[in-house]
Order: C-alpha cells, then structure tokens, then sequence
C-alpha cells in the first residue's frame, strides 16, 4: 500500500506560506494527502510537523530546474500510487518596478518562474493527471492578468499567458477528462505582496486585503465545479468584464490612480 494509503493527493508549488500553505492546510484537513514544495526550507519543515509525516511529502525544490521537478513529481506519484488529483502550480515571485529600469536577471526569473516554470510543471504532471480520473490542473494567475499593472509589466505579462494558457488547456485536456482551472486573486495578504501595498489597501472592495485561505477556498471549490477562472475576490470578475469593454478608460484611471505602484496579487 503506499503512503496515501488511497486518498486523493494534491501536489503544490511555493508550499511553505501564502496561499500554497494554506490549501495545503484546507486540503490535508479534508483528509488529501499532500506533496509541498518550494525553497523555503524553514517553511517546508515547518508544514511537515504541522501536517504530519504520514500526511504528506515536503521537499526543497527550484520550480526552474526540470530534472529536480521531474523527480519530486515521480517521487510524489510513488507515495500515491500513481495518482495525482490536483496539480496546483502556484510559486512566482514579484520583482518589480518601472519596465525601462528592471534589471534583465530580475526579468528573466520572473519569466523562468512565473511562467516557464508553470509550463514545465504542468507538462511534466500531465501523465499523471491523465491517468487520475477527475484530476484538476491549476494554477495561479492573477488580477492583473485582467489588465497589465504599472511597475509589475513583468509579472502581469506572466500572468496574462498562464491565463491564457488555461483556457488553451482546458480544451486540449477536455477529451482526456482532466480540468484546467486558474484563480487570479487580487490585494492577497502573502509574503510576496510589499508591505507598502498592505498598507494601503483599502478596507473593502475589490482591492481590499484578502487573506489566502479565500485562495484556498477558491481551489477546493474548483475541483468540486467546472469553471475555469476563479476571482478572489469574487468582484473582480465584473471588473474583468469592464476592462474587456473599455480598456482605454481603465488606462486612464489607473495613469490617475497611484494605488498600482506595488505588487499585487
């Protein structure tokens, strides 16, 4: 028997805080067996002993280096007897600032992380999500894949593609019965946002500090439905809608607006 002994097992990216901690934590109190892992070595040691060494398989992974990804999935496989229900690809980074002054090495990770990463996780996961009937392949995008955000070009252009990517997936995947979902979260209360930007959230609305097990509620949700994009908050999807129409207007607010200086979600 192997060390699932049967449950249904989630693997995550960028385990160790934020929203990949706290589904773990949802999803192991739901009785998931779970796979945790990130560069936070502290982090990671610390969700072990939370969780419990029977409940889950923690290990120290750079998301870039394929081999060691191949590897962790292929252990995490064994531990479940093949059988991976959720993929949750969520580990980025947020360097930022004005596009002209980024440093070309800050760039390049936020692309090798925020979205090579995600492709090469995902098609590596693949077999396995194939062969788990019901199985969910999900990512993190985020609120500024609605519309690009001043001083994170970067990263909102990583997000834009995993987005897109999704919708491209969940065709391709559809005949093979696997789902492919995204959340795209907004002002998420998470190490990655600065904590400039979370203190100057506003106290309700759409850009409002969120807590991230909203997130991980979005992702057990998503496993339970079939929708593709999911929004935390859940009013940013009528903002989507507005952008959609009316781009040049949300470009002008915002050229207003000295809200989007920091990173968001």
């Amino acid at each position: 028997m192997s060390k699932a002994n049967g449950r249904k097992a989630i693997f995550i990216t960028g385990a160790a805080s934020g929203m990949g901690l706290e589904t773990a934590r949802l999803f192991a109190g739901k009785g998931w067996y779970v796979g945790g892992v990130d560069v936070n070595k502290d982090g990671l040691r610390a969700l072990e002993q939370e969780l419990g060494w029977d409940n889950c398989m923690v290990r120290e992974l750079d998301v870039t280096n394929r081999d060691a990804y191949r590897a962790a999935l292929a252990e995490f496989t064994e531990a479940t007897g093949g059988r991976l229900d959720v993929m949750f690809n969520n580990a980025g980074i947020g360097r930022g600032g004005p596009f002209a002054d980024m440093a070309w090495e800050d760039v390049m990770a936020v692309i090798n992380i925020n979205l090579v990463a995600v492709l090469s996780g995902i098609n590596l996961a693949i077999p396995y999500l194939k062969a788990t009937p019901g199985s969910l392949c999900f990512s993190t995008s985020s609120s500024s894949a609605i519309f690009g955000i001043a001083n994170i070009a970067v990263y909102s252009a990583t997000k834009h593609a995993v987005k897109g990517f999704t919708e491209a997936l969940s065709v391709e995947l559809k005949a093979a019965g696997v789902r492919v979902a995204d959340t795209l979260p907004g002002m998420i209360d998470t190490p990655i946002l600065p904590d400039e930007a979370k203190a100057n959230a506003p106290t309700e609305g759409m850009w409002r500090l969120t807590p991230p097990r909203e997130v991980a509620e979005a992702v057990w949700a998503a496993y339970h439905t079939d929708k593709i994009h999911w929004y935390v908050p859940t009013e940013l999807e009528a903002y989507d809608l507005v952008v959609t129409q009316h781009p040049e207007m949300v470009r002008d607010q915002m050229a207003q607006s000295g809200m989007f200086n920091a990173s968001n979600g």
